[in-house]
């Protein structure tokens, strides 16, 4: 018979023990409701990690965001004993990008130059860098796992090996903020060029201080003795070779040139990556305006020609392809470009020529 609709449905089961011919069959009679489910669910998987990183605080919110993959570096009987166990002061957990990274202590504390040794070792610094509730880490903070699992090889090998998948930029500038040293003796990379480029771009700025401070600065000295606020500067070659005729010299304000013989410098200006170093360079040191470039200059006249219905000649030049700069330290430019026309109006019976004379005089008058 059919129940009314919201109610239990009944379900029989029957069951036959073993009995005698002849027996009655009991029937059991069990009610399942429709809201419970007629099998059990499967047990839910739960990775804790208080068995990886240890300790018994509360996960926090910020806690749940970070990924479950640990990776452990050290010996293998540290790296297969659980982490619980170990003593805090030996194995430290950092998380970086999501990852935890269980390390040993000492691999900092052989490196005590670096960041991280700095950090974790036993230098006054090391008091700084506080756990969080569950004894961990957060370092590193924009450096991705990948980058920092081949900056942890370094303390353990004195080697990191660039992925392939690793912009070497990026691990550049890795290195720079844990304080290791990016060289080829630190760094294997497969990409040679890519390599190759950021160590000529710290060299280029090493050369480029080099130059700024031996030849530069006393040919910018020289125009700021002068007066000048700017200074264009002409790199040729040592034995380059210029004789200009003094009645028709090249009009080119070799007044306001300076001129400085490296050929050194000439060849390192040729690259158009060591202008963009140099420039940089330039820059944060205060100066503006900055130009380089590379433009012709003229060595020695080749020919005079008359031209006819004029009195001065025609002077021809040979130039040669060199390098320059042009840049300023003038703090006022705005008002050095401003012109204020003001009319003056004549008072009494002061002419008007005597007075516009007496304030052109007059050291206060702008």
């Amino acid at each position: 018979m059919a129940d009314s609709e919201g109610q239990d449905e009944e379900v029989s089961s029957i069951m036959s023990p073993p009995c005698s011919r002849g027996s009655p069959v009991p029937i059991l009679k069990t009610s399942v409701s429709k809201s419970q489910s007629t099998e059990s669910p499967p047990p839910r998987k739960l990775l804790h990690l208080r068995s990886l990183v240890g300790g018994d605080n509360q996960q926090s919110p910020e806690d749940s965001i970070v990924s479950t993959e640990t990776i452990v570096y050290g010996d293998k009987a540290a790296a297969e004993s659980p982490v619980g166990q170990q003593s805090q002061s030996d194995r430290l957990t950092l998380v970086v990008d999501g990852t935890r990274f269980v390390v040993p202590r000492r691999l900092f504390v052989a490196h005590p130059n670096t960041m991280l040794g700095r950090m974790f070792g036993t230098g006054l610094d090391s008091g700084v860098t506080k756990a969080n509730m569950k004894g961990e880490f957060r370092v590193a903070q924009g450096v991705t796992s990948e980058i920092f699992r081949a900056i942890l090889e370094y303390y353990k090998s004195g080697i990191i090996r660039c992925p392939v998948t690793v912009n070497v930029t990026d691990l550049k500038e890795a290195c720079q903020y844990f304080l290791i040293p990016f060289s080829t003796t630190t760094v294997k990379c497969y990409n040679l060029r890519s390599l190759m480029h950021e160590l000529s771009d710290d060299g280029a700025r090493n050369q480029f201080e080099l130059f700024l401070e031996q030849c530069l600065i006393p040919a910018l000295a020289k125009s700021a003795e002068n007066g000048d606020r700017e200074c264009h500067v002409v790199i040729l070659r040592e034995e380059d070779s210029v004789s200009w005729d003094p009645d028709y010299p090249p009009n080119t304000g070799e007044e306001y040139l300076q001129i400085v013989g490296n050929s050194c410098m000439v060849r390192f200006l040729k690259y158009v990556e060591n202008r963009d170093v140099a420039k940089q360079v330039l820059k944060e040191r205060g100066l503006k305006k900055i130009r380089l470039g590379i433009e012709g200059y003229p060595t020695h006249m080749e020919k005079l020609k008359h031209r006819p219905n004029s009195d001065r000649p025609e002077v021809v030049y040979n130039y040669i392809q060199r390098p320059f700069i042009r840049l300023s330290w003038e703090k006022e430019e705005a008002k050095s470009r401003h012109v204020d026309f003001q009319c003056v109006k004549a008072k009494g019976d002061i002419p008007p020529d005597a007075e516009a004379g007496a304030l052109l005089s007059d050291p206060t008058w702008d």
